[in-house]
């Protein structure tokens, strides 16, 4: 059902959200955005994203959990929904299940906020989901971004729900994200493959033309050249020009 599906991946703040409306009228790519309005209620009690953030030991496990879960939901219910539509389009998601698991979830963990068992019951369910209803991508586009540069957007942008990030918590994700898709050390052996696409978004480019240009031409040519050419991709890393 998805010939060619690519996931963007970033901190919190680096711009996936303006990214992939750039991505979806700048180069007619159909988007995924990330399922948040189901982690999200105007009710404090009842929305997910605010209760982690605002008692994170308490509520680590169970955000985390929902978050892949309704990751995949996602991608199904856009699946069933569009069955009729061209399959033969570059699908474009909000962030990847593996991002979940070895960036938000793992450091949660490691930070202590789960406990052991907790996240033994996470990969668990995380292997067993993956493998029964996650597509395999044909790319990574990794909106690389300072911790600072996030922090400050962040800010700037003044969601409710965030309002408590405090810049410790972005630094040790850059690190996850450097981690998992700069050094990869963490790569899952079906992913090993797969292309990725490192761009650098600490400039402004929400507004910026000539940044925005920059951008898209970045991702047209890796769409070009390293995902639509072959099945088997070449697993390279790609730095893109600035």
């Amino acid at each position: 059902m998805y010939p060619t599906i690519l996931m963007v991946e970033g901190n919190i703040g680096a711009g996936k959200s303006t990214f992939l409306k750039m991505l979806e009228t700048g180069l007619n790519l159909d988007v995924i955005f990330e399922p948040t309005n189901k982690w999200q209620s105007n009710n404090e009690e009842s929305n997910l994203l605010h209760l982690f953030y605002k008692d994170t030991p308490r509520w680590a496990y169970t955000f985390q959990s929902y978050a892949f879960i309704s990751r995949v939901q996602a991608i199904l219910e856009y699946q069933e929904n569009h069955e009729e539509s061209n399959h033969s389009k570059v699908k474009v998601l909000e962030r990847s299940v593996y991002c979940d698991r070895f960036c938000f979830a793992k450091n949660c963990f490691e930070s202590g906020l789960m406990t052991q068992l907790e996240w033994q019951i996470y990969k668990e369910w995380f292997s067993w989901l993956v493998e029964k209803y996650t597509p395999t991508p044909r790319g990574f586009i990794y909106l690389k971004t300072e911790p600072k540069t996030c922090y400050e957007r962040i800010h700037k942008r003044h969601r409710r729900e965030e309002s408590s990030i405090p810049m410790s918590y972005l630094q040790a994700l850059h690190k996850r994200h450097e981690d998992w898709l700069i050094h990869q050390k963490e790569l899952m052996p079906h992913l090993a493959s797969v292309p990725i696409l490192v761009l650098d978004c600490n400039d402004e480019f929400e507004s910026n033309a000539e940044n925005q240009k920059k951008h898209m031409s970045a991702v047209q040519n890796f769409i070009d050249r390293q995902v639509l050419p072959t099945l088997q991709p070449s697993g390279k890393t790609i730095q893109a020009t600035r």
